[in-house]
C-alpha cells in the first residue's frame, strides 16, 4: 500500500491482484470509460484477461502500475511511465465512470507523485491528455501541473483532438 488509507476516502493504493479481474471486465463494459480510455467496448474476456495477467506481472523496470482501491473494490489504476533517473510520466484511469469528479484520481494522483518521489527520487513529473478532455485537464492542473506543449493529436471520444503536455517540478 502506498501512503495512509484515508478513512474520508476509504481510498488505497496498492499493487494490482489478478483477483481484481473482474473489476476490469466490469470496467470492458462502461462505454463511457472505454470511449474516454481508448479501449474496445465489450472486449473479449480472454484477451481482457491475458492483458490483466501482463499488467499484475509487468517487470518493466521503467514502468509501474497501481491499483486504485475505494472502499475496498478496485476501481482504477495509476501508472509511472517512462521512468528514468529522476523523471516519469503520470498517469491515472478511474474505471467506474459513476466515481468521476468526487476527487479519487487527485488523491490518487498526490499519493503516487509522494510514492515516486521518496522511493525513487523522481523529481520532475509529465502527463499528457487530450484538449477535450476537461476533467483530466483540471485534475492535472489542481495538483500542480503546468502545460508545456501542444503536440500531436490523436483520437478521443470519436474526435481528432489535440494533445496537450504537463510537467510538475517538485521543489
Amino acid at each position: 500500500m502506498i501512503g495512509t488509507k484515508k478513512q474520508e476516502f476509504q481510498l488505497e493504493i496498492r499493487p494490482l491482484l489478478i483477483t481484481d479481474y473482474e473489476s476490469v471486465l466490469n470496467w470492458s463494459k462502461d462505454e463511457s470509460f472505454c470511449s474516454a480510455n481508448g479501449w474496445e467496448i465489450n472486449r473479449s474476456p480472454e484477451e481482457l484477461y491475458t492483458w490483466w495477467l501482463h499488467c499484475v506481472n509487468n517487470s518493466a523496470v521503467d514502468f509501474i502500475r497501481m491499483g486504485i482501491e475505494y472502499k475496498e473494490k478496485l476501481i482504477g489504476y495509476i501508472d509511472l511511465a517512462c521512468i528514468k533517473e529522476t523523471t516519469a510520466e503520470l498517469g491515472i484511469a478511474i474505471g467506474e465512470s459513476r466515481l468521476w469528479g468526487k476527487g479519487l484520481g487527485v488523491t490518487s494522483a498526490l499519493w503516487m507523485i509522494d510514492y515516486a518521489s521518496i522511493t525513487l527520487g523522481i523529481t520532475t513529473f509529465r502527463a499528457e491528455t487530450h484538449k477535450g478532455n476537461i476533467r483530466a485537464r483540471k485534475m492535472l492542473e489542481k495538483i500542480g501541473f503546468k502545460e508545456i506543449s501542444r503536440v500531436g493529436c490523436e483520437e478521443y471520444l470519436g474526435r481528432i483532438e489535440q494533445l496537450i503536455q504537463y510537467q510538475k517540478k517538485l521543489k
